[in-house]
């Protein structure tokens, strides 16, 4: 099934914004060839860019930006809040390439989209869906629009085909924990240490998007926690941890800070970061059950 036709029955505003997120991917998917240099200008957090960062920001930016379906846009690239002509009241969270570090060595990353109504500063709970790309040996979009995980891959025809419809996630015992040990907070380590001697084998690639995604297929917990020299963790609220938990947790998992849902907290800022556990329901009610 086409992800056009799987997509019927959605708001139709919805329903363009996931297509037209669809066919940007298809170009970024094709744009790695020619761009795996760095550039000499660093995003608002001091990170030097990837040319492939860059690039694909304009590219959401004026694709996006420029067709009306938007009136908002916040993306990791930049330090403000983009706003367009339109009548629409669709909001965007955007991370235009998560894992572009791993350009060099070519593994896989992705682009990861929050869908909102009004703007962006909202809890997580309240985005009206979400998408992630993966770019890896096939090109695959996952979405959620509050009815379920669905996953489609790119064909050698350009389109987006049905390949896992209501997805669920696994239950293999596997953990990606970021951050080095010796920074580990108590009650991190705690937890990592009762997941080691139950088992869990380390499944980590420093791609986010694309450690989530196995964790949704497989199962087990991503965890980048907060730690000695940086409490709030280095991950984003709005760009990475909210999107990424909507859809897992519409999956049957869950997503925390360590402390919360992750997805009741308001953002306070575009840029604001946050420690995250996301994965299966089991892992999730260990860390938030654990004395900090």
């Amino acid at each position: 099934m086409l992800l056009s036709k799987h997509l019927k029955g959605y708001e139709k505003d919805i329903v363009d914004v996931v297509l037209g997120v669809a066919e940007v991917s298809k170009t970024i998917s094709r744009g790695f060839i020619t761009r795996q240099g760095k550039t000499d200008t660093s995003n608002v957090y001091g990170e030097q860019q990837a040319a492939m960062d860059k690039w694909a920001d304009e590219l959401l930016i004026n694709e996006l930006g420029g067709s009306g379906l938007i009136r908002y846009l916040a993306s990791e690239e930049q330090p403000e809040l983009l706003e367009f002509e339109s009548e629409s009241d669709i909001a965007l969270s955007v991370d235009p390439l998560d894992g572009s570090s791993l350009l060099g060595v070519n593994l896989a990353m992705g682009t990861i989209v929050g869908i909102h109504r009004g703007g962006v500063l909202k809890p997580g709970e309240e985005m009206v869906g979400a998408v992630y790309i993966i770019y890896g040996p096939l090109t695959v979009l996952v979405y959620s629009l509050g009815d379920g995980v669905h996953e489609f891959a790119l064909n050698t025809d350009g389109d987006f085909i049905l390949q896992k419809e209501n997805m669920t996630i696994g239950s293999e015992k596997r953990m990606g924990p970021g951050a080095a040990r010796n920074t580990y907070l108590p009650f991190h380590e705690e937890y990592i240490s009762k997941l080691e001697a139950d088992g869990y084998k380390i499944r980590f690639s420093g791609s986010f998007v694309a450690d989530v995604h196995q964790i949704l297929h497989k199962g087990g917990v991503f965890t980048y926690p907060g730690y000695q020299g940086s409490v709030r963790g280095k991950l984003r609220l709005l760009f990475e941890c909210a999107p990424m938990g909507y859809i897992v947790t519409q999956a049957g998992g869950a997503v925390s800070d360590g402390y919360v849902d992750l997805l009741s907290i308001v953002p306070e800022s575009i840029s604001e970061r946050v420690p995250v556990y996301i994965g299966g329901k089991r892992e999730i009610n260990l860390i938030m059950g654990l004395p900090k």
